[in-house]
């Protein structure tokens, strides 16, 4: 992994590009900290203050660590942990041998804090950091000096606090419009491949099964044409919240097309699957929408197989849905089953295996 890279290429997935950069704002710390605070080493030692010395030498270490774990293994050294406690110990102790000299390390060892570690863990980090160089100050300046260096220190940790939080509220606000479907709520196209590879693996490391149904409301353009695209938005909203009352907390419900939608269940066969869709299209007919519209729909229901891609396994469920409207209205079909299928074990949750 580079961390240096562009984002757009480490993923599309919002979570991992958030994570893409995360570790970039990881290693930049790290390495310009590092740049900093080598030469530091000789000027302490020279200066008879050993012990500064070696905790500046394990401060650097941290950093090759953590630079080298984040190039080589996509990893993140003690997830950040060692940096705000070197940096601070040293920021601390440095003040109090050097004076004021010490001093102008604190400043952004404090602002570190709160790109390192997790909001409360940075904190917590904060509060004992400032108590600290309080102490410290107390003990080496003068009281007016002690009062400046606590409330500068204690503002500059609160400024970069709140920066801090609100770029966290802005990640999961960006995570989320760019995961789900602005008219009805659901997961999106985007999170499609992700989420079915996802159960694949499970498949394949856990012999975990999953099936997939994939909805489609009959003659849905009739609506727009008729009724308008207002109509149509509230058609399908009212859709998606009666396919979300069907469901558990464990299935995931996408929006994958116009009028189409996704319902992952996990740990469950064809034949459970199968079951459900038939009630998922008894809830989506069920009741008269607006204007009195009443709606069927058809679907295509599949397992996956062992060995499928993803790609592989939503065509099955795709080619059952075509057959289920060819039929006609309010049809389920189930996919041909992969023969690998037949040669796996029950599942362990004791789920029906379908004949």
């Amino acid at each position: 992994m580079n961390p240096l890279a562009p984002t757009d290429s480490l993923s599309t997935n919002p979570t991992l590009a958030v994570l893409g950069f995360r570790h970039k704002i990881v290693y930049h710390l790290h390495f310009w900290s590092l740049v900093a605070v080598a030469p530091l080493v000789m000027v302490q030692w020279q200066q008879h203050h050993r012990l500064l010395s070696v905790l500046l030498i394990l401060f650097c270490l941290n950093c090759l660590l953590v630079i080298g774990t984040l190039w080589l293994r996509r990893s993140y050294f003690f997830k950040g942990r060692l940096y705000p406690v070197l940096a601070g110990v040293c920021a601390v102790y440095s003040t109090a041998i050097n004076g004021y000299i010490g001093l102008y390390w604190a400043y952004p060892a404090a602002a570190a804090l709160f790109f390192l570690l997790p909001l409360r863990e940075a904190t917590i980090s904060s509060v004992i950091f400032v108590l600290s160089m309080s102490v410290v100050s107390l003990i080496r300046f003068p009281e007016p000096d002690f009062w400046r260096i606590t409330f500068s220190l204690a503002l500059t940790s609160i400024f970069v606090m709140i920066f801090a939080w609100l770029v966290g509220r802005l990640q999961q606000e960006l995570a989320r419009l760019a995961t789900t479907d602005p008219l009805t709520g659901c997961l999106n196209r985007a999170q499609l491949s992700d989420l079915l590879n996802a159960r694949i693996r499970r498949r394949e490391r856990l012999e975990e099964v999953t099936s997939l149904i994939l909805v489609n409301l009959d003659n849905f353009h009739a609506i727009n044409d008729q009724w308008g695209h207002i109509a149509g938005d509230q058609v399908l909203e009212e859709v998606a919240r009666r396919l979300r009352k069907s469901l558990g907390g464990n299935e995931s419900l996408l929006r994958i097309g116009g009028e189409e939608f996704m319902v992952l269940l996990p740990k469950s066969r064809q034949k459970d699957a199968d079951v459900m869709a038939h009630k998922l299209l008894t809830r989506i007919s069920a009741a008269a929408y607006i204007h009195d519209i009443h709606l069927t729909a058809c679907a295509g229901v599949a397992e996956v197989g062992r060995g499928e891609t993803w790609s592989v396994w939503l065509n099955r469920a795709d080619q059952a849905l075509l057959k289920a409207r060819q039929i006609g209205r309010n049809q389920v079909v189930s996919a041909q089953r992969n023969n690998r299928q037949d040669e796996l074990p029950a599942p362990s949750d004791g789920s029906a295996v379908p004949s």
